[in-house]
């Protein structure tokens, strides 16, 4: 669903396989940290304004992530790192029209910006 619609709007491979990745790391805190109630859902907002795109992942759960250090060994626990180390900017707000927070990044549309 990403690729196609930054396809669309002729979003640059670099930035498109950024987001890609970004958004599979927001997804999988969300699937695996959320805990949200049955019936509630996760949801993926894209939008792009003053040069920038920003991905959004939501969920009705109000515990907002919290970067942790992994050891060496550690199988996990390096999502929020890989954000930050790739997104130009990201973090977390309520939940637009609804209950829980949306955990969002933003990438310049261009990467040289």
């Amino acid at each position: 669903m990403l690729r196609t619609q930054l396809t669309e709007w002729k979003v640059g491979t670099e930035v498109a396989d950024v987001a890609e990745l970004l958004l599979s790391e927001l997804m999988s805190n969300a699937i695996q940290h959320a805990r949200t109630p049955l019936g509630r859902q996760i949801g993926v907002r894209v939008a792009r304004y003053d040069g920038r795109l920003r991905v959004e992942v939501a969920d009705a759960n109000l515990a907002e992530p919290r970067p942790r250090t992994a050891a060496a060994d550690d199988e996990r626990g390096r999502g929020l790192a890989i954000v930050a180390a790739l997104a130009d900017r990201w973090g977390c707000c309520p939940r637009l029209h609804g209950i829980g927070k949306a955990v969002w990044v933003e990438l310049p549309l261009s990467p040289a910006a």
